[in-house]
């Protein structure tokens, strides 16, 4: 057997770390075409921890609910992971996703760079019914950057003043967005791309120990509507996700708001939880929820803690 047991090169070091408190997300290479609602840019310093305490090294990283794809993209730009699995069930945002893999960065990269934006371009653009793949995909991109908050789910509608009252174009930087877009094509031929149901995938990779998952879910346990409002596919039998991780025989961090019936759940299959800070949309800083079988390399983070009981 191997022997995974780690060397600190700097012993002196290996008392507990301060670290900023929240992650401040403009450290953060960002990497997503998407500005997505409950997007996880704030995670990457916990996610490369995670990774780097992992023995011996995964090979795939499963993403069920991939959204803007921030932990993916990073496992592969970072060479964290060789393969990644990126799952999605919303069809636009999916469009985007297999556009990418499918060699269409370019195109769409194009497209943004040239498209004029005003509001009745816009909506004269997302009203076609598009002829191909692409096409959908950059409608999304197009609704992702102008809708309030990126929400894509119905009821979302335009910003109305955006950044120093720039209304839709506060969200709107072709140049960089472009950059983006070509900058994927360096990682697009290591990603597995999947517009299916989360948990069937991951029980396909179940007895693969080569294999970690990076789990953040609809936030609709304990009730919480947040999950209902931002995406389309908001309905997940939490009981079943759980029970489902039991049997993984990989290592996988699952992320939750912080509620009772989440903690409950996590205590009924043994599962350890930290609770880390965060920004949210409004720069409130509140904390989230982390389950893993085995937390303990969390505990180098002054700010990270267990949840009461």
């Amino acid at each position: 057997m191997t022997n995974c047991r780690q060397v600190l090169l700097f012993p002196e070091l290996s008392e507990k770390i301060e670290i900023p408190k929240p992650v401040n997300v403009a450290s953060v290479p960002q990497r997503s075409p998407f500005r997505y609602p409950g997007g996880k840019t704030w995670f990457v310093p916990t996610f490369r921890q995670w990774t780097a305490n992992i023995c011996p090294k995964p090979n795939i990283l499963v993403e069920p609910f991939t959204g803007g794809g921030i932990i993916s993209l990073t496992a592969l730009f970072e060479n964290l992971v060789q393969r990644a699995v990126m799952v999605e069930l919303d069809d636009e945002i999916a469009a985007v996703w297999e556009s990418i893999v499918n060699g269409d960065a370019e195109w769409l990269a194009n497209r943004v760079l040239t498209f004029e934006l005003t509001k009745e371009a816009v909506i004269k653009e997302i009203k076609k019914i598009p002829n191909s793949k692409r096409e959908k995909a950059f409608q999304t991109i197009l609704k992702n950057r102008t809708f309030h908050g990126g929400i894509l789910a119905e009821g979302s509608g335009f910003l109305k003043y955006g950044e120093n009252g720039k209304g839709i174009r506060s969200r709107w930087y072709p140049g960089t967005l472009a950059k983006r877009l070509l900058s994927l094509n360096y990682v697009a031929g290591r990603i597995d791309f999947r517009c299916d149901d989360g948990l069937k995938v991951m029980q396909e990779f179940a007895t693969n120990q080569k294999v970690i998952y990076f789990i953040d879910p609809p936030y609709t346990a304990g009730g919480k509507k947040a999950g209902k409002r931002l995406y389309k596919h908001c309905n997940l039998d939490h009981e079943r996700l759980f029970t489902l991780c039991e049997s993984l025989k990989g290592h996988f961090l699952i992320t939750y708001d912080n509620v009772e019936e989440v903690k409950v759940m996590a205590r009924n299959y043994g599962f350890q939880m930290r609770l880390i800070p965060m920004t949210n949309t409004h720069h409130a800083t509140m904390e989230e929820l982390v389950v893993g079988r085995d937390l303990s390399w969390m505990d180098r983070f002054s700010a990270v803690h267990e949840p009461e009981a």
